[in-house]
């Protein structure tokens, strides 16, 4: 079951919100970030969560903002806070503007990945593979040596090294950026050291305690992603009860603990972690709700590429012949404003972005 909270409709904004109500903006036209003037034509959906259920209502934003400031003080201020953050315009990362959609290439140097687990696992598979998605289009290089893949195993320190050093010192100047994808900070400090130049930690910086303090000294850009439990034990029956904003509360969360150990919102992006946790409906909801995460105010990452709820859809029960579904997710995730496409099929995603920019007149959108 995919939430617990009953959802219904408004007539429209109500007179009154509980003391205790959470509000949330999400924007229903792109693209996105909006215009810092949010003129009156943009339309919004508001969404009002009690504790035991969330209500709804659709407005322009000018409306909505006018609502908000009838309401108290906590609210109106979360609620012009939400706009203000829908507006921003995101400065780059890692030397990449944030005003473009960019594709992320994945590079596992590990044995047991669920889609491409030993294709690169060898040091020269590694370089190979990540110099081909470099050509390809690919802005970053994402380079991991632990599988997250469902019911996977811990790794090593020393092993992770031992796979991911190589590699990113192989193919460090690549491309336009190097990313670790690691949860311990021990390898985010060695592949810094080795080239790297952003952090990609499917624990939202939580699995290790030194890896918050880390990213803060180092002041590289992080990507926190949601996952529900470990990767051992993430798909044993997920529960929500609202899945898309349980998970803008947790995002919302880490990014707070982000800014409190000194990392500026300027170096995080946010991945509401798609199959980490989540049943094929969870999956299609959080797609179709992606926009609501830019109220969390940093670029949204979507690593939907391969994914089990894409077989699910397609009765394509081999990962690596899923490209059709995962470029249909990642145009979906572009249409709706992410600025990171994490991917495996890198050149086929890149010209299925170029020929969608150029057929809604959106040329480095």
């Amino acid at each position: 079951m995919t939430t617990r909270l009953p959802v219904r409709g408004l007539d429209g904004l109500p007179s009154n919100v509980p003391a205790g109500a959470t509000i949330y903006v999400k924007p229903l036209s792109g693209p996105w970030p909006a215009s810092p003037r949010m003129s009156a034509s943009p339309r919004f959906e508001v969404l009002l969560r009690s504790r035991d259920r969330v209500e709804t209502a659709e407005a322009d934003s000018n409306t909505v903002r006018a609502w908000a400031g009838s309401l108290d003080d906590r609210h109106a201020r979360r609620v012009e806070g939400l706009f203000g953050r829908i507006a921003r315009r995101h400065p780059p990362i890692a030397g990449l503007d944030m005003g473009a959609c960019h594709v992320m290439g994945i590079v596992n140097v590990t044995p047991d990945s669920f889609s491409d687990g030993g294709l690169a696992f060898a040091a020269e598979d590694a370089r190979r593979r990540g110099l081909a998605m470099a050509e390809a289009g690919a802005a970053i290089l994402d380079i991991g040596g632990e599988s997250t893949r469902p019911g996977s195993d811990p790794v090593p320190v020393d092993e992770e090294l031992r796979r991911v050093i190589p590699a990113i010192e192989w193919l460090a100047g690549c491309a336009e950026a190097i990313s670790i994808d690691s949860r311990k900070a021990e390898v985010m400090a060695a592949a810094l050291d080795a080239g790297a130049s952003m952090v990609n930690d499917v624990s939202a910086l939580a699995h290790d305690p030194g890896s918050m303090a880390l990213v803060a000294e180092r002041g590289a850009p992080a990507v926190l992603m949601h996952a529900l439990s470990d990767p051992k034990t993430m798909q044993d029956d997920p529960v929500y009860d609202h899945v898309s904003l349980d998970i803008f509360d947790f995002l919302e969360a880490r990014i707070a603990a982000c800014l409190a150990a000194g990392i500026a919102r300027e170096k995080i992006a946010v991945d509401p972690g798609i199959g980490f946790g989540k049943t094929l409906e969870h999956n299609l909801i959080l797609l179709r709700d992606l926009p609501l995460f830019h109220g969390l105010g940093c670029p949204i990452l979507l690593g939907a590429s391969r994914k089990s709820f894409i077989g699910k859809l397609s009765g394509e029960t081999v990962a690596s012949r899923r490209a059709g579904g995962s470029i249909a997710a990642a145009l979906a995730g572009a249409r709706a404003g992410a600025r990171i496409l994490r991917v495996h099929d890198v050149g086929e995603t890149a010209q299925a972005l170029a020929v969608w920019r150029a057929i809604g007149g959106m040329e480095g959108a």
